[in-house]
């Protein structure tokens, strides 16, 4: 599954829903900017009078050092305006990343788990490390300095205009080659930084399944068409940069000589207009002064728009997560009981032949069901329906009445709880480790919970609870599991499927997790996705998947006296 992109409409929608959050941040900023580009507006108009002083030759020293010290005095202003707006961009751009980084974290969070587990995992991670460092950098810095670049020309075209219309209409016109470079730019330049992003992506992918499958990778012999992938990966890059090098290598030759054109214009023009008398010197050396100010403005605006292009681009994958389709949970139906009924299920992953075909049985509450078979029978398939996490292509998982899938996060929670073979340990201290499920449980509740799994070894850590996993201690995959399912019991909930929960655990701990877990879940409903026959043994019924179907349901003792499927089973587990 590939992450969308968002489009541009989106990306203006987001912008401007950041500008509404801080609106009067970004009022305060274009004040003080317009403030500070008025009061820079005054010295090249002031300095254009002593010109015209210096010419008329009456009472010059007297006028020169009044307006000189008037100069003085508006320059010192707009520095500090200038300073001031700056500093209040900079906090506007630290809490729009803020609430853009706090956005995109939540809405990977709220992603349906099959999305997570088909997306592309080095595109995920780029979006939520380079791209959205991208716009936070460009926030922090760009988006002041651009703000304050666009004031000061606007004012500085406005004063030229006013002074004479005939000079300031030269500048102007001048200003056609860089409309006209930015406009070639533009066009392309919003596919060329997608691209680039994309291939960056594609490279952090290549990089971090190679570093998560390297003994895999070792044990077959498959270096080197890991690093032909790389290398690939690697060349793909490169041509994306190289193609949006190309873009920039054509517009700042193109702005540097452009940029310069007006100066020269107002030159010939003004000494022109000057020589026959319609403008005084005064009103040249100010136009000039004025457009050699539009410079420095214009410099920052090129500077910042490759910057400003990628942070788009960036911003577009980061508001991308938003155009996934949610799972449609919105049933608000309270479940008339805790019986759990699939009916008549068919499923398929994409749109691709049903890895689940007509499967109808149902769980009563507080029954342990085992759900057994080979690989690829399509058990995980059907723990992923009854928790929730996928919608049957036809038929129906539902739980007092109403479909799983369509129960509110909260509600689904109180019913149905999904652990996998999968699991994480944070880099953090076991009461953390535990307290990110019940965070007001006291330290009785999670020593009752790690007691409950069976791991004894929260006894032989240095500092107990308060021991952390991965500096002082390191749990290895038994141990690990044990935590994860220990924040299980701390959730209580209602409905548990196991798939295969236990997987990484020795038969003697296995056994003991799950004896510990029957007692701490009787008067529960616990659907186990098993992979060893022991558990069947166990539970209150088993289920036998195979190729999709469902063949067998019923009692142990019932199914080994039939002599079917799992009948032979029992019989070779046992040898």
């Amino acid at each position: 599954m590939t992450l969308p992109i968002a489009g541009g409409a989106r990306v203006r929608a987001a912008v401007w829903g950041e500008i509404v959050a801080d609106r009067r941040t970004v009022v305060g900023v274009l004040v003080l900017n317009s403030l500070a580009a008025a009061a820079g507006l005054v010295g090249p108009w002031l300095l254009g009078r002593i010109v015209d002083a210096v010419r008329s030759g009456s009472d010059v020293l007297a006028t020169v050092d009044r307006l000189a010290l008037v100069i003085l005095v508006f320059t010192v202003a707009q520095t500090l305006l200038s300073r001031a707006a700056l500093s209040l961009g900079h906090r506007f751009g630290e809490r729009t990343a803020g609430r853009i980084r706090e956005r995109f974290l939540a809405r990977t969070l709220d992603l349906p788990a099959s999305a997570v587990e088909r997306v592309s995992t080095g595109d995920l991670i780029a979006r939520g490390s380079t791209d959205s460092a991208t716009v936070a950098s460009v926030l922090r810095q760009a988006l002041p300095e651009v703000l304050v670049a666009l004031v000061y020309a606007v004012f500085l075209i406005a004063a030229v205009l006013v002074l004479d219309p005939l000079l300031g209409a030269c500048g102007l016109l001048s200003l056609v080659g860089i409309g006209g470079a930015l406009n070639w730019y533009l066009r392309r330049a919003r596919t060329a930084y997608l691209a680039e992003a994309a291939t960056g992506a594609r490279l952090a992918d290549v990089v971090a399944s190679t570093a998560e499958g390297a003994r895999t990778i070792e044990a077959l012999g498959l270096q080197r068409r890991r690093e032909q992938a790389a290398e690939a990966a690697i060349a793909d890059a490169r041509r994306a940069r190289s193609h949006t090098l190309r873009l920039r290598s054509v517009l700042f030759p193109t702005f540097d000589v452009s940029h310069r054109l007006p100066l020269v214009a107002v030159l010939l023009v003004g000494g022109a207009l000057h020589i026959g008398g319609a403008a005084s010197l005064g009103t040249v050396v100010a136009a000039t002064v004025y457009l050699r100010q539009l410079g420095s403005p214009l410099d920052t605006l090129m500077v910042w728009v490759e910057q400003l292009q990628g942070a788009v681009a960036s911003f577009a994958r980061v508001e991308g997560l938003a155009e996934i389709p949610r799972a449609a949970r919105g049933d608000t139906r309270t479940p008339a009981d805790d019986r759990i009924e699939v009916r008549a299920v068919h499923y398929a992953y994409d749109g691709e032949r049903d890895v689940l075909t007509d499967v109808d049985f149902s769980v009563n509450p507080g029954e342990r069901l085992a759900v057994v078979g080979a690989s690829g029978a399509g058990k995980s398939t059907l723990g992923r329906l009854l928790a929730g996490v996928d919608r049957p292509r036809s038929g129906s998982v539902t739980v007092g009445g109403v479909p799983i899938v369509d129960l509110p996060p909260d509600a689904l929670r109180e019913q149905v709880v999904l652990v996998t073979q999968d699991h994480h340990v944070f880099r953090e201290s076991v009461r953390d480790n535990l307290l990110i499920v019940k965070p007001d449980a006291h330290d009785d509740d999670l020593r009752a919970a790690l007691d409950a799994v069976g791991a004894t070894w929260l006894t032989d850590l240095p500092d107990d609870l308060d021991t952390v996993i991965g500096t002082d201690t390191h749990l290895d995959g038994a141990q690990a599991q044990q935590l994860s399912l220990a924040r299980v019991v701390l959730a209580d909930p209602h409905t548990l499927v196991l798939d295969e929960a236990t997987a990484l655990l020795d038969p003697t701990t296995a056994r003991t997790t799950e004896r510990s877990l029957a007692a701490v879940l009787r008067g529960r409903t616990v659907i186990a996705i098993a992979h060893r026959l022991q558990t069947a043994h166990d539970a209150d019924r088993v289920a036998v998947m195979d190729a999709g179907r469902l063949i067998e349901i019923g009692t142990h003792d019932e199914l080994v006296a039939a002599g079917g499927a799992y009948g032979a089973l029992w019989r070779s587990w046992h040898g």
